[in-house]
């Protein structure tokens, strides 16, 4: 659910009832949706429209008032409407939100002076203002539509998610558990540039979760703990009761600290500390925060925790963290992505075994390496994406783009899948050339046109849309 601020324009030589109609239309609409709208009342101004530079100041006044629960504003244009009182009320109330621009239909057997809207055309000078103004705004799918109709259903929907992702990212939160692997230095990030936008990185050392976990006793908690790990997937029968509980206490250690400093996502020094020092992975207490909406990303990589955290709010659902890894024979629109895996319960959709790490077992001891989930990812739509800080340049960079999940055989070890992409090959020339990384956030959903909107168009991000 979302709050929206809502301004219905009119202008005087229009029929003024269309307006009153138009905001009938927008508050029904939006509650059908589960949306709560902010909005002048019909007593405020003539049927609770923005006209007049009064009227602007009126509803920019009503904004601010609710500057903390407002996500975006939405303007209507029932008829011509008026581009100053629109751009007035949106520069004053100084919200800094997305924006998205309405302008209805006109009914061809309505074009005399007491029924016609002129909407197409009013819909050209409030953007013209906006542009004036530098208000970034979104566009509805069609020039003009019907408040009632499903385009505009859809409109909504779309901006919905653009809110939260601007939204969220603007006020994020990540974790950092431990330090990068020595040998990553794909994973160095600015936490400056970061910090420009509103992303905050909240660290701590990994001795501190370590030991945290060490001096916890076996409580009811940790018990329930353990038998939601037995029900989260399939254990082999040689895995010893022991290291289900170590697992157990991690998780509920990182969960807490997470908690305590509201972290919305997090990346953890996976390898190799906690394996030498603990005895356990952490990808089984990564994948059961993101299948619970806290994506975590592996190796320390605070840009790929951020990734998954966008995808996440744009689609409402868990994301994974893997390597562009493999070529899948020789199809070049295809490759094999994998890690060892943190991937959540619903990415795999179907029972998994959950053992000890396969590599990085070979060298810690897979006695100390309890906690890798394993199986490959089911067939299914995918968003990929990666958010990248390049510190030389002074900037956030970002790729998104669509794929597939299929259904190809792959035989191999830890938590695999077989993707398709568009033109994978021009994917990696510019992946290459601009200085990414080898990790990928990914989604079981489409939202990259999302994403594209919300970190181009409102953060004002590097955005590479691959198609």
């Amino acid at each position: 659910m979302s709050t929206f601020g809502v301004i219905v324009s009119t202008r005087g030589f229009f029929p003024a009832i269309l307006a009153q109609e138009g905001r009938r239309q927008i508050l029904k609409k939006l509650e059908s949706l589960g949306h709560e709208a902010v909005i002048l009342s019909e007593s405020d101004t003539v049927y609770g429209a923005v006209e007049t530079r009064e009227d602007a100041k009126k509803c920019a006044k009503l904004f601010r008032g609710n500057r903390d629960r407002i996500d975006g504003i939405i303007v209507i244009l029932p008829n011509f409407g008026d581009e100053v009182g629109v751009v007035s009320a949106i520069d004053m109330a100084k919200l800094d939100v997305p924006v998205l621009v309405q302008a209805c239909d006109d009914d061809m057997d309505k074009m005399d002076l007491a029924h016609r809207r002129d909407s197409f055309c009013g819909k050209l000078s409030v953007c013209n203002n906006l542009y004036q103004y530098n208000i970034k705004f979104t566009d509805t799918t069609l020039h003009t539509c019907r408040i009632d109709s499903d385009e505009f259903t859809n409109d909504i929907d779309f901006f919905t998610r653009v809110c939260r992702v601007v939204k969220g990212m603007k006020n994020a939160r990540i974790g950092a558990i431990g330090a990068r692997p020595g040998p990553f230095q794909t994973v160095r990030f600015s936490e400056k540039l970061l910090q420009a936008y509103g992303i905050t990185t909240c660290v701590v050392d990994m001795s501190e979760i370590i030991f945290e976990a060490l001096k916890m006793q076996n409580t009811p908690e940790v018990m329930q703990r353990v038998q939601e790990i037995k029900s989260y997937g399939t254990i082999p029968s040689y895995i010893k009761e022991e290291n289900i509980i170590k697992q157990a206490k991690l998780s509920l250690v990182i969960e807490k600290w997470l908690k305590d400093n509201e972290c919305n996502a997090s990346a953890i020094q996976c390898w190799s500390s906690i394996q030498q020092n603990y005895g356990c992975a952490a990808c089984l207490a990564m994948s059961m925060m993101g299948e619970k909406g806290m994506p975590s990303a592996c190796e320390m990589d605070i840009t790929g925790a951020l990734s998954m955290y966008a995808l996440y709010l744009a689609s409402g659902e868990p994301s994974g963290y893997m390597d562009w890894n493999n070529n899948y024979y020789e199809d070049r629109d295809k490759c094999v992505n994998i890690h060892c895996s943190n991937y959540p319960k619903s990415f795999i959709g179907k029972d998994f075994e959950i053992s000890n790490l396969d590599i990085i077992g070979n060298s810690v001891g897979f006695e100390n390496s309890f906690g890798a989930c394993k199986a490959k990812i089911a067939a299914g739509p995918m968003t990929f994406a990666k958010i990248s800080t390049d510190d030389a340049k002074g900037k956030i960079k970002v790729y998104v783009g669509e794929g597939e999940f299929t259904d190809d055989p792959l035989d191999t070890f830890g938590g695999s899948a077989v993707c398709k992409v568009p033109d994978l090959q021009g994917l990696m020339k510019y992946i290459c050339k601009n200085g990414f990384e080898h990790h990928v956030a990914m989604n079981r959903s489409k939202c990259a046109a999302v994403l594209e909107e919300a970190l181009g168009k409102y953060l004002g991000w590097e955005v590479y849309r691959h198609s």
